[in-house]
């Protein structure tokens, strides 16, 4: 995997534990990756800047910036960077509390380095950074949207979306009026071929309601004992 010009991904890690650090950095430059490393949120503020990486990876408990703030900070100066949080918080609040901060992924430690790199090339796929999309218009009722420019609106009214968020939505279009099971859009968007957990699937339908459906006649609908389903308004 590299970029649409045949550069290297770049990679911002940020982890106070230098131990973490250097075997993540061997694995993913066994990837043919370039890492840069950063253990505090001021010096990941200036390689960000510095390197403009192609995704970021973050721990949230950091020795001076709060990795969510340093999130917060990013996410203000910058187009969109995908980022997956590392940390030892595992709770579901902080789970919840992380993406809804703006990470497109959370994962807990102690974890597997092969699910962290399968984590991040599904992340990078779904990304705009690799290679140019088709110009494709995907239309259900008034919801459209451009892959090519990644626009999304609802009624001439624009919706920003995440990068998981866009894709979710994306594979919804694609299949409209037809009942999708969690496991299904867990292995076509998340691409776990090794297991992922399909209560993020119920998350991020949650964050695409309240971005699609708030105020509006709603598009995104449960089918008990299935899963989802995208239908337009009768």
């Amino acid at each position: 995997m590299e970029r649409a010009d045949g550069s290297p991904i770049r990679v911002l890690l940020v982890d106070d534990e230098p131990a973490l650090t250097n075997l993540v950095k061997m694995a993913l430059h066994y990837e043919g990756w370039t890492v840069e490393v950063a253990h505090n949120g001021r010096a990941a503020q200036e390689k960000f800047a510095e390197i403009e990486p192609d995704i970021v990876v973050l721990d949230i408990m950091l020795p001076d910036i709060d990795g969510m703030e340093l999130l917060h900070r990013v996410r203000a100066a910058d187009g969109y960077t995908p980022t997956l949080f590392l940390t030892a918080r595992d709770s579901v609040m902080d789970r919840v509390s992380g993406l809804t901060a703006g990470a497109d992924d959370y994962m807990t430690k102690p974890f597997s380095l092969e699910e962290l790199v399968a984590r991040l090339r599904g992340l990078l796929r779904r990304s705009s950074h690799l290679a140019p999309e088709a110009d494709e218009v995907l239309r259900v009722g008034d919801l459209v949207m451009n892959s090519a420019s990644r626009d999304v609106s609802r009624g001439d009214e624009p919706i920003a979306l995440t990068v998981t968020e866009f894709e979710l939505l994306r594979y919804l279009m694609r299949n409209p009026r037809r009942a999708i099971s969690r496991a299904e859009i867990l292995d076509r968007v998340w691409n776990y071929g090794f297991g992922g957990k399909s209560s993020i699937v119920d998350l991020y339908i949650s964050y695409l309601r309240k971005k699609i459906d708030t105020g509006r006649e709603p598009m995104i609908n449960t089918v008990r004992g299935v899963g989802y389903m995208l239908r337009a308004p009768e």
